[in-house]
């Protein structure tokens, strides 16, 4: 019948004849997406030897012609140059000059000693049942918000096993200063005191500190509370980055990266966490209540060094930081924003437009990146769809570069699932370069921009991480900022003998339930 969606040829064939004519449907598709494929790493091969393929005939047909030389058309040019000895002298003298500058000037490169992530001790665990008695007990939050905050818990891909601090387990809690400081030292303390004992770097030998925390900057600074504790020289550069949300751990990165240019021959430490003590939200608002939900107990301690001798033992070696600001935006400026709500009570609002925004974010900051690690067949392809987009047709789809062909692991900040599902989708990513991503946001939970650092220790964990391999960190912050860090491993990376993954590697990856 027509408009009935039936095919008049098939509705009264047997079951079996239905599924053969099926099968030689998608039997062609198949094949079709496989030869596509096949066509295009046959082109991304072919570009990239494209000069090793020019350039071997060419030396070919040098040698070929040296060998055809006369032996007097040599002796003349000897006798020659013989002649010239002043003019050889200079240009030499200005080969070796101009060597020395470029060796003088140019970037030290960044290796990455060693790291550590702080794992909470077990008692500070919190299961859904728990997080929602907890906020019953309280009294603060009405039906309404309760429903909301178990159907967050519900979707928001953590697991049983995450992490609150000591005063969050309290009834009622006792969000003080105190705690706060408390959460802090033990944070940051435990990951150095690791640190230094696995890299037998002495507190001494610092020379650069750079410490982030969005939401509790006391007086003095986390990275005083620091050099404090570990009596580091007086003449320490030590820097504290606060309010730069999620992403601020690439940014801490970037910035001892740039110290590291100008202080030769030491080290740097960067450590980024998170401070939730001081910054539970009690009250009502349903933007407001989304981070409770979502953040966890989490820090990292990295140690960083531009000394050459430190190539043999180094992990990794930083190729690239791109940092990516839409701050200029209103509606990007205002998507994650601290503020009061109608009953005076301080939270952070997330938007509604955070996943867009955060793709624009993402966009702009590709764009950079892209040049700097794709292979020059995806550059082609890009710059050749933007030209068709452009002169020819404007409705043509934008050419997505295959990151993949870039990069063999991908450290995405595990800030939820809605930020993992559209970055796997966005980038046309496999469920095995998310994996990392997805496992933390379920052990540890949102643990703010030392996410990251999980991710990388979870790859190591798993015997993942080869000499060569490129690893591409990824983060979302406040502001609005996407920001990028680039790693190649330095040899075959074993996991710390303090991973926070030790006892439970066996476990992932585990299927999440939707």
């Amino acid at each position: 019948m027509e408009g009935g969606g039936e095919d008049p040829d098939t509705s009264s064939a047997t079951p079996t004849a239905t599924v053969q004519l099926k099968q030689t449907r998608i039997l062609p598709d198949f094949l079709q997406s496989v030869n596509l494929k096949y066509v295009k790493l046959g082109y991304h091969h072919l570009i990239s030897h494209l000069l090793y393929l020019l350039f071997i005939p060419l030396i070919a047909v040098t040698i070929v012609q040296a060998g055809q030389t006369d032996p007097e058309d040599l002796n003349q040019l000897w006798i020659h140059l013989q002649y010239n000895l002043v003019s050889i002298m200079t240009c030499s003298a200005f080969l070796v000059f101009g060597s020395t500058l470029y060796i003088m000037r140019r970037p030290c490169t960044v290796y990455l000693v060693d790291y550590e992530c702080y794992r909470p001790p077990d008692g500070r665990k919190v299961k859904y049942d728990q997080f929602m008695e907890h906020s019953r007990l309280t009294g603060d939050f009405d039906e309404s918000s309760l429903d909301f905050q178990r159907k967050i818990l519900q979707r928001s891909g953590l697991g049983e096993e995450t992490y609150l601090p000591r005063a969050m387990h309290a009834i009622p809690p006792c969000p003080s200063m105190a705690a706060a400081r408390e959460e802090a030292e033990e944070v940051m303390f435990s990951a150095l005191d690791n640190l230094f004992a696995n890299t037998a770097v002495k507190p001494k030998d610092i020379g650069i500190l750079v410490v982030n925390c969005s939401l509790f900057n006391p007086t003095p600074s986390l990275s005083a509370m620091i050099v404090n504790k570990y009596k580091l020289r007086g003449n320490i550069r030590s820097f504290n980055l606060g309010g730069m949300g999620c992403s601020a751990g690439v940014i801490a990165i970037d910035l001892a990266k740039d110290l590291l240019q100008t202080h030769r021959n030491t080290y740097a430490v960067v450590v980024s966490t998170e401070n939730i003590t001081q910054n539970w939200y009690f009250g009502n608002k349903k933007t407001m209540l989304i981070p409770n939900c979502l953040f966890r107990v989490g820090g990292s301690a990295v140690l960083l060094s531009n000394k050459s001798v430190d190539k043999r033992r180094a992990k990794y070696r930083l190729l690239h930081t791109v940092r990516t600001h839409r701050g200029a935006d209103d509606k990007a400026f205002r998507c994650v924003y601290q503020e009061e709500d109608d009953t005076g009570r301080v939270g952070v609002s997330l938007s509604k437009d955070l996943m867009a925004i955060a793709g624009g974010a993402l966009k702009a900051n590709i764009t950079t990146l892209g040049p700097l690690v794709l292979p020059i067949s995806e550059q082609l392809l890009f710059f050749s769809t933007l030209v068709i987009k452009k002169l020819i047709n404007t409705k043509i789809k934008p050419y997505i570069p295959d990151f993949k062909l870039a990069f063999e692991h991908f450290c995405i900040h595990a800030g939820g699932r809605a930020v993992i599902d559209e970055l796997e989708k966005n980038l046309q990513l496999l469920p095995e370069h998310v994996e990392a991503s997805r496992m933390t946001l379920h052990r540890f939970g949102n643990t703010s921009s030392s996410s990251i650092w999980y991710e990388l220790a979870y790859m190591e964990a798993k015997g993942r991480m080869r000499k060569g391999n490129r690893v591409w960190q990824i983060a979302f912050g406040s502001g609005f900022k996407c920001n990028s860090a680039v790693w190649e491993a330095l040899r075959c990376v074993k996991p710390s003998p303090n991973s926070p993954w030790t006892d439970c590697i066996s476990k992932y990856p585990m299927h999440i339930a939707t």
